[in-house]
């Protein structure tokens, strides 16, 4: 089975976090954390600073490692490590999301989530998050 390694941003901003919907692809309509693949020779950080600024025309700054989920998908196994984030500077401009929202914890179920995404909401909920 093929393996995808990719980053997401766990963007946190007063006591909300930012979700976005997928408008591409065989998962579009699903709501995701914000990120990409890793390229060659990218750390994870620069991997997620990079795709931000292609995907949502902003900067961020990298936080700590939330968590890496290891999926298995029909077609491939995807490990993704999630970084708590702060913005930096900009405004979210979704360039390829079809939709996005700042959502307080306790609203995380009020999106259709992708399978991978799923198992992190939990763990969002219960944890004490950085302002």
């Amino acid at each position: 089975m093929k393996s995808i390694k990719v980053v997401a941003a766990i963007i946190l901003h007063d006591n909300l976090i930012f979700a976005t919907q997928r408008g591409y692809g065989d998962f579009k309509g699903g709501w995701e954390f914000p990120g990409g693949k890793v390229e060659p020779g990218e750390s994870p950080q620069e991997a997620l600073r990079r795709e931000i600024r292609e995907e949502l025309s902003m900067e961020i700054e990298v936080g700590e490692l939330f968590e890496t989920v290891e999926y298995d998908y029909p077609a491939f196994h995807l490990s993704m490590d999630c970084f708590l984030c702060k913005i930096k500077s900009g405004t979210p401009v979704l360039l390829e999301h079809a939709a996005a929202k700042w959502l307080a914890p306790e609203e995380l179920d009020s999106v259709a989530w992708l399978p991978a995404d799923l198992g992190l909401i939990a763990r969002l909920r219960a944890a004490e998050l950085p302002e």
